[in-house]
């Protein structure tokens, strides 16, 4: 009989002492804090693909280490900052978790460890954890490779210039002050 795993109660010991494997997709409205950051509906989002995969890894005169390897990736409407137009973005996380048993052990692994650390669970949200890694996955500035418009590159604003031609008013009421005190 196959177990039944749910990648929203995971326990993550057995998950990844079966060198177990789970993925999945789903629209992008069930990911609520992620959809936050789609703009526009003139583009269709991709569905959120993950990607999960647990390992134990052996140490020198210890207990096995516990990983979890996270893949994610979801087309995302955003907004271009160049011509401020939609924009499909792909964004993709990928990264690797350990597990320790408690926080204390976890906070003071994670100042000296390249690697993310965090505490174990018997019922771990790994969907939770995706969203996370997309979010943070997200582009500082969504741009368009060529933006469909061309993007005027100036600052001129004709108005400006029309109002730098016209006398100053202070520069008339210093001169009508000067005037007055001949």
């Amino acid at each position: 009989m196959e177990k039944k795993l749910d990648p929203q109660h995971l326990d993550v010991l057995a998950f990844a002492r079966d060198a177990s494997a789970l993925r999945g997709a789903g629209a992008l409205t069930v990911w609520p804090r992620l959809l936050v950051e789609q703009h526009g509906d003139t583009l269709a989002a991709g569905d959120v693909l993950w990607q999960l995969h647990g390992r134990t890894l052996a140490q020198s005169g210890g207990t096995e280490q516990i990983w979890l390897d996270l893949l994610a990736s979801v087309q995302l409407p955003m907004q271009c900052q160049r011509c401020l137009t939609p924009v499909l973005e792909t964004v993709q996380a990928e990264r690797s978790f350990r597990f320790v048993a408690d926080e204390a052990t976890a906070a003071a692994l994670d100042d000296e460890a390249e690697e993310d650390i965090l505490v174990i669970s018997r019922d771990f949200d790994a969907l939770a954890l995706v969203e996370d890694e997309l979010i943070l996955s997200l582009p500082l500035v969504p741009l368009h490779e060529v933006c469909p418009e061309a993007v005027p590159m100036t600052a001129v604003d004709p108005e400006f210039e029309e109002a730098a031609d016209r006398p100053n008013p202070f520069g008339v009421l210093a001169s009508l002050k000067t005037g007055a005190n001949i």
